[in-house]
């Protein structure tokens, strides 16, 4: 069996005395396409919130890399797209070369400006997403999908293991979302990263995804596809 990237134990979460998360526990292995689903209600995305350490659990414990999630400090390695990725203002005069490689700020020169590195890191991902030629395009110019494969590639610059997403395709038009679900089929059977996704539509993702995760009355259920 491959290694455990994230393990959960136990798990449970809730405000006051309405308890989300009842006690659950899971495994994401390496090189999983893991789909999260569940009724509006159901803690989906405030598992993923969980997971990368934006809320605390009422009990249980969560593990990244055999590393508790207080201790954990590998995070270059984990890529996360919120479901507000695109809640930005439109106006804003950024390229798409330039929102990619500002994810990489903190390698870059005293100047703040993109260095050689940085330039080739983002122009690959970019071409990992098939956007490379929109680099000199200005973000607010391009469609919902099209921004998403941007946020998308300005992870990537950094080389995660594993990427959670949170329902990344709210409001994009069909077509935009094939593309976009067939792109991260290509980075989990390609590049070997681990996807775990909340989607509200499993018909689409059901035939790629390994394991879907079931949320339902604060219990996981999880569905093996491709043992």
């Amino acid at each position: 069996m491959s290694e455990a990237i994230v393990k959960v134990d136990n798990l449970s979460f809730g405000y006051e005395k309405k308890l989300l998360l009842n006690n659950i526990s899971f495994r994401i292995y390496r090189k999983d396409y893991i789909a999260i689903v569940g009724a509006n209600g159901s803690a989906k995305s405030t598992l993923l919130k969980l997971i990368m350490g934006f809320l605390k659990p009422n009990g249980g414990r969560i593990k990244i890399y055999d590393s508790s999630i207080e201790s954990f400090k590998d995070w270059n390695k984990i890529g996360y797209l919120p479901q507000n990725a695109r809640n930005f203002n439109t106006r804003f005069p950024a390229t798409v070369e330039e929102i990619v490689g500002s994810s990489q700020y903190s390698q870059m020169s005293i100047l703040k400006k993109l260095n050689k590195k940085i330039s080739k890191n983002t122009l690959s991902a970019l071409e990992a997403v098939d956007m490379l030629g929109f680099k000199d395009r200005l973000i607010g110019n391009l469609s919902g999908g099209q921004q998403q494969r941007v946020f998308l590639a300005r992870l990537l610059v950094n080389n995660p293991e594993i990427i959670f997403m949170d329902e990344p395709l709210i409001g994009v038009d069909s077509e935009s979302q094939d593309v976009f679900f067939d792109l991260i089929d290509k980075l989990n059977n390609y590049y070997g990263i681990t996807i775990v996704i909340v989607t509200h539509d499993i018909s689409t993702l059901q035939h790629k995804v390994n394991r879907i995760f079931h949320l339902d009355s604060g219990k996981v259920n999880i569905d093996d596809l491709k043992n």
